[in-house]
């Protein structure tokens, strides 16, 4: 297997040192630079960069300038979501978003996981875990979402949160952990 083909597999790969997977990087930091320095006012072209980088474009789809990923490619988003200011997704890992997603400003959604182990570390391993997001979730403002987290349909992230295991459907849930302190009657 290439470098890409353990990314995208969940197993470990050189993330910092592989020719190819830095070019893939590029060209994602290239169209989020390209974003970032178009005018909001200019919705047909930032479509257009949109599509480009994400490979697909869902209906009624608003992402706020700026917008951070590492590949674009691993990003899939449902209709109706909505990703203020200053998000990033490293996309390392596959990040699913599903229909009618609030996403507040400087939220984090981070699949990499790095060794424990320094030496392993500094010959450039890392392991992408897959985000799962449900409809209808909002993440409020500095959210953070670790590696292989789900977070279930309906459930509300408070501001602040950094969510490092899976959150059930229907609860608001806050802290470092997240955890669920009310149930929400969707």
């Amino acid at each position: 297997m290439n470098e890409k083909e353990k990314m995208l597999a969940g197993e470990w790969y050189d993330a910092n040192f592989d020719e190819a997977l830095d070019v893939e990087r590029n060209k994602a930091k290239d169209l989020c630079f390209e974003l970032n320095h178009t005018k909001p006012s200019n919705s047909e072209k930032r479509n257009a960069i949109l599509t480009d980088l994400l490979n697909d474009k869902p209906d009624n789809l608003e992402i706020l300038s700026p917008f951070q990923v590492d590949y674009g490619y691993n990003v899939f988003l449902g209709n109706n979501v909505f990703v203020n200011h200053d998000c990033y997704f490293m996309d390392g890992g596959k990040i699913f978003i599903g229909d009618n997603v609030f996403i507040g400003p400087k939220c984090g959604l981070y699949t990499a996981v790095h060794p424990l182990q320094y030496q392993q570390r500094n010959i450039g391993l890392e392991q992408a875990l897959p985000i799962n997001i449900g409809n209808n979730v909002w993440l409020g403002a500095n959210v953070i979402v670790l590696p292989g987290v789900q977070i279930g349909d309906g459930a509300v992230i408070g501001a602040g949160s950094v969510v490092a295991k899976d959150i059930p459907e229907n609860v608001l849930a806050v802290g470092t952990p997240a955890k669920p302190i009310n149930k929400i009657d969707n």
